[in-house]
């Protein structure tokens, strides 16, 4: 079979980066970043957190083949906002969001057990 080993898909090998940022050329105030190990859960939860910004003006990913594990992010800005400075608030509220998700579902499932009792 010509897929690549299960492990290739989430362990970076010591020459890998996570994260790459380019300066996209074509655009002003935008930028690529290409991000190693991981698909379209990640994707879609950055794009949909950063949509949420209204000093970003466009943003859009892509997985560019399926046997390939990272995704391509595209941010524009306004141009007194950088687009690093947008990926970076877009992940800490992410964590945030997340951490709370995490924080009620285990208030729920406490609450369940007792009730259970």
């Amino acid at each position: 079979m010509n897929a690549p080993s299960t492990f290739e898909s989430f362990l970076l090998f010591e020459s890998e980066k996570k994260i790459q940022i380019d300066k996209d050329t074509k655009v002003p105030n935008a930028s690529i970043f290409t991000i190693n190990k991981e698909d379209h859960t990640l994707g879609n939860m950055i794009c949909t957190q950063l949509r949420k910004d209204p000093q970003v003006l466009f943003t859009g990913y892509k997985n560019p083949h399926p046997l390939e594990h990272k995704i391509v992010l595209r941010v524009q800005t306004t141009p007194d906002y950088s687009p690093q400075e947008a990926l970076t608030n877009a992940i800490t509220d992410l964590i945030s969001e997340v951490s709370l998700l995490e924080e009620r579902f285990r208030e729920a499932v406490r609450e369940k057990q007792e009730g259970d009792i």
